[in-house]
């Protein structure tokens, strides 16, 4: 093994050579029982960021460690085809050319978006190897692939055949840039501070008036109605009398509905049926007429009047003017709202009537509601349940379709004939109603969700029954974020148990998001941004790879820094550095197994002990989903037990030669079946650590997942070695509180009885080494004069300090650090006691000075417990 492990080229050399052998591979039949992931598939425009780091390598931990735990394992890989994106991103290219869409054709688009995919898209797909994903990558799918495609047509025919898909007249949200539809969850709400503008609409009969309230002045201009309470008073002598709308002049009725909030405004609200999925609801109730006044690009139609071509807002300022020059406009007060925007470019949507294609839910929620009540799916954490429940309880109708080239085309033809429509699987040679064979297709795709909905079954090969699909149908897991819970989850719930006949997946696991070391959500604008693949380039793939991981408790945001990458980069070096110490003890030695060999000294049966608890601990957390547990289960054995205390205790061993062919023998195996357990985490130097060892097969990817050896267990040396481990932290302790080098050696009493004194005794040479003291052992130790003391039950150790410590100088040492933490803290603590401050800074700004302040109380505390000890010192 060289020096120091550099995962450049290593990296990349074990990853080809585990792709090349076709170790990542699974088997449509087998006698393993099967294991299954499907990826949530990355959008063919995207770019690895942390969302996609963590996400991917939570689901690379349990693939890997499924597949060592003899499994059958399938982790799907894809992309999706990402309708609006994609096309936004070649939209962009060829306006750089001077040429939009409709001047290329819907057919010359398309090809060039697919020109675009072949050569620019997928980036992710190589940085998710770049991380070590081991997917099945012979199976990689799109979500336009021809297999997929015919998955999507047959549920689209089934659905229509059903009933459950229609076309119809409905409220909308239209991006008018985008120039589409978005579903209700496309749609990203943000609180925004706007106007609430009151408005006088007289009666025709100029007796009086009424007066309304509204956000969205421009869209009076389509009002067909103004409603109130029925059981309002005073406005009940108004229902059926007829108002003018002003600018307009048309007449339109006062109506009573229970809809109509009283305590709002003035009680009275205008109807706008064409422009409000509310009023849309009310006009259909009361036969209103719906009145567009806007169009798909964000300009005012002809009904606009005067306002007719001026953009939406534009003619928002220039109506405000008229309505105030008249009198019209009475009141304008500052108002808090919830403004829609457009998931992909941000442009402020709008509510529009349009005709398009929708999905009944509720028929297809039920089920899915029932599978997680029944613990059919388990969501993981429970608390998202919650969630789902409300969102599927209040689900609306799904709008399928989107004015956008590239997609799966909507497989329905219009004859224009008869009207007829003809939704079938493949093109129609005549209208089944009236014969004729001038038919034109859709010109719509369909929501980009609506073919991921179906990928856990599309991608293993249905309709066709394949042998994949009986095989890895239903998935065992799904590894997702929070925020598709409702885009894509649910929906593959519902589309599984409707065409698959059982749910897509057992498990769903959301976890977290990845924030930046204040706990601020990562942005651009914020420049907290950070690259993975930078984040690989510097530390390594395992590194990274083990900070997502060691961090990643249910429920609770990843809190990502540098410095903590860094700090599992030591981890990685000191794996590497205790394996090569094994290697050149073992040099020219012949070591046999450890089941040869016939008698094993104390810290080997402790050592052998302490790994089956980190097995269990570790095996048992990724079960669970515990994915920082199983980390911290890995990382306090290698580093804390293996490294720091079994490595130290064998130097001796090793040296005298007594004893010493159990030790290397232990060493080696600990170290082998510690490799295996921390390869699902750290792929690449466990591999190239486990081929520098004896060990059985071609790669640690396929070797056994360790499982604990019950003849090892020895919970009786475990208590004995921990009072060896006791005994020289209290040591260690004493020394770093005292600020004494290293390099003095001390002299410590340990008062200890019974069988504790007999151990320590017996281990007298260990503790001398490892604590750099002289010891005396003995239940009848007094303790010395300016000593200071450790009590670890059973034990209270002594260690002398006369003459090696200045106690006033000590002592003023940590008074001046105290006297600089006490600033420190009046300080952040003057701030959060600031109302002005509190009301006024992010949330985030407020949560990182009191995690500062807690930090600084912390080590005042400590400074003091310090101030106290060597004040004890002076008067013992």
């Amino acid at each position: 093994m060289e020096k120091s492990y550099n995962p450049e080229g290593i990296e990349e050399k074990w990853y080809a050579l585990w792709k090349e052998r076709g170790y990542f591979h699974a088997l449509d039949r087998s006698d393993r029982p099967a294991y299954s992931i499907v990826i949530p598939p990355p959008n063919v425009t995207g770019v690895l960021h942390m969302g996609h780091a963590l996400n991917n390598t939570l689901q690379d931990v349990l693939i890997r460690w499924k597949r060592m735990s003899a499994h059958n394992t399938l982790w799907m890989p894809g992309m999706d085809h990402a309708g609006i994106a994609t096309q936004n991103v070649v939209e962009r290219e060829i306006a750089k050319e001077g040429l939009n869409r409709h001047d290329l054709g819907r057919e010359p688009f398309v090809a060039r978006v697919w020109k675009w995919k072949e050569h620019s898209g997928g980036q992710i797909l190589s940085q998710l190897q770049r991380l070590g994903c081991s997917c099945d990558w012979e199976r990689q799918r799109f979500t336009l692939d021809e297999g997929l495609s015919e998955a999507v047509k047959e549920v689209f025919v089934r659905l229509y055949e059903e009933g459950l898909i229609y076309r119809g007249d409905y409220i909308i949200n239209w991006c008018p840039r985008c120039h589409t539809a978005l579903s209700d969850l496309e749609v990203e709400h943000e609180e925004t501070r706007g106007n609430l503008y009151h408005l006088n609409y007289p009666l025709k009969d100029a007796s009086g008036q009424v007066t309304v309230a509204t956000t969205r002045p421009e869209t009076m201009l389509g009002d067909t109605a103004v409603a109130v309470h029925p059981e309002d008073t005073r406005y009940r002598h108004l229902v059926g009398r007829k108002l003018i709308l002003p600018v307009i002049g048309r007449e339109i009725p006062v109506i009573a509905d229970a809809y109509v909030d009283r305590t709002f405004g003035s009680g009275a609200v205008k109807v706008t049926p064409a422009h409000d999925p509310n009023d849309f609801e009310m006009g259909l109730r009361h036969n209103l007429p719906s009145v567009s006044v806007m169009k798909e690009d964000g300009t005012m139609s002809v009904e606009a009047g005067p306002f007719a071509g001026q953009d939406r807002y534009e003619c928002r300022k220039n109506l405000l003017h008229t309505l105030e020059a008249s009198g019209v406009l009475v009141r304008t007060e500052a108002h808090a709202m919830s403004v829609g925007h457009c998931y992909r470019c941000k442009t402020v949507i709008e509510p529009f009537r349009s005709k398009q294609w929708f999905v009944k839910t509720k028929p297809l929620a039920e089920p899915a509601m029932e599978a997680v009540r029944t613990g059919q799916v388990r969501i993981i954490p429970r608390g998202w349940e919650n969630s789902y429940f409300d969102w599927m309880t209040n689900i609306r109708d799904w709008c399928i379709s989107r004015q956008i080239w590239w997609g799966h085309r909507i497989p329905a033809w219009y004859c224009d004939a008869c009207s007829h429509i003809v939704v079938a699987r493949t093109e129609p040679a005549a209208c089944n109603h009236c014969g004729n064979q001038d038919l034109r297709q859709e010109e719509d795709v369909l929501d980009t969700w609506f073919s991921s909905a179906l990928w856990p079954f599309s991608t293993l090969g249905w309709p066709a029954q394949t042998e994949a699909l009986k095989t890895f149908y239903p998935t065992s897991a799904l590894v997702t974020g929070f925020d598709i819970l409702f885009f894509w989850v649910a929906r593959m719930i519902m589309m599984g148990m409707k065409f698959a006949g059982d749910v897509p997946f057992r498990d769903v696991y959301i976890h977290a998001l990845v924030r930046d070391a204040h706990g601020q959500k990562m942005s651009k604008s914020k420049g907290n941004v950070v690259d993975p693949v930078i984040m690989i380039r510097k530390y390594g793939t395992d590194a990274f790879r083990f900070t997502l991981v060691a961090f990643a408790a249910q429920g609770r945001d990843v809190r990502f820094s540098e410095e903590r990458v860094e700090g599992y980069r030591n981890f990685v070096n000191k794996v590497w550095n205790a394996a090569r110490f094994i290697q050149m003890n073992i040099e020219n030695v012949n070591v046999p197994a450890l089941t040869d060999v016939a008698k094993l000294n104390r810290i080997d049966r402790w050592i052998l002990s302490r790994l089956n608890t980190a097995i269990r601990e570790l095996t048992l957390a990724l079960e669970d989903y515990r994915f920082n547990d199983a980390a911290s289960a890995a990382y306090q054995f290698l580093w804390r037990e293996f490294c720091d205390w079994y490595i130290e205790l064998s130097k001796p061993v090793l040296q005298s030669g007594e004893n010493a062919v159990a030790t290397r023998a232990t060493l080696v195996h600990v170290l082998e079946v510690a490799l295996r357990f921390l390869h699902p985490f750290m792929p690449f130097v466990t591999e190239e650590i486990w081929q520098s060892f004896p060990h059985t097969g071609d790669t640690i990817v396929t070797a056994p997942f360790p499982v604990p050896d019950e003849e090892f267990d020895d919970p009786e040396v475990e208590e004995e070695m921990s009072w060896v481990v006791n005994a020289v932290s209290a040591v260690r302790t004493i020394r770093g509180e005292m600020n004494i080098a290293p390099s003095q050696r001390l002299r410590a009493l340990i008062r200890a009885q019974g069988n504790p004194a007999r151990i320590l005794e017996a281990s007298r040479s260990f503790i001398e080494t490892l604590a750099r003291a002289d010891v005396e052992i003995g239940a009848e130790l007094k303790k010395p004069a300016k000593s200071a003391t450790e009590v670890r039950p059973p034990l209270e150790i002594y260690v002398p300090l006369e003459g090696l410590v200045d106690i006033g100088g000590e002592t003023e040492r940590l008074r001046k650090d105290l006297t600089r933490l006490e600033a420190e803290a009046a300080r952040i603590g003057k701030k959060l006691n600031n109302e002005d401050f509190l009301s006024r800074a992010p949330e985030e700004v407020v949560e990182k000075e009191k995690l500062k302040y807690d930090e600084v109380k912390a080590r005042m505390d400590k400074v003091r417990e310090s101030i106290d000890r060597i004040r004890n010192l002076e008067t013992s």
